[in-house]
């Protein structure tokens, strides 16, 4: 069993920056496959950014390619997700996955694919 703690959203102005967290217990991140995906209401869920299996390859969305930077600390056993240069539009609820089955270094972008998830963090850019 994995879970999934998030942490680092709020309400931010735009042009700002945030720093998502996301800490898997149960596990550790160098045999998981991480990504974040997001959610507005009234849409189904986005992919945003990944690693593979133990971080061999990254991943992005092509429309989150510059301003979105997924990152790892296997020391604290937690990825981030940057996000620089806010707009409204980046609103949603961000969500961190855990993939325990795609070992290798295809990175996962479809969140069936994703065994676990967090709780979501709220991030609101006002304008």
């Amino acid at each position: 069993q994995v879970q999934l703690v998030e942490s680092g959203g709020g309400l931010v102005q735009a042009g700002g920056s945030l720093r998502l967290s996301c800490a898997p217990s149960g596990r550790t991140i160098d045999r998981l496959a991480m990504g974040w995906f997001r959610q507005t209401p009234g849409k189904e869920r986005e992919f945003v950014a990944a690693f593979s299996w133990s971080g061999g390859s990254t991943g992005y969305a092509d429309s989150k390619k510059g301003r979105f930077t997924i990152s790892r600390d296997n020391a604290k056993n937690t990825v981030y997700l940057q996000i620089d240069s806010l707009k409204p539009e980046d609103t949603a609820v961000y969500y961190c996955a855990a993939d325990l089955r795609n070992s290798g270094l295809r990175v996962p972008r479809l969140d069936y694919e994703y065994d676990y998830w967090g709780q979501g963090t709220q991030v609101t850019v006002s304008s």
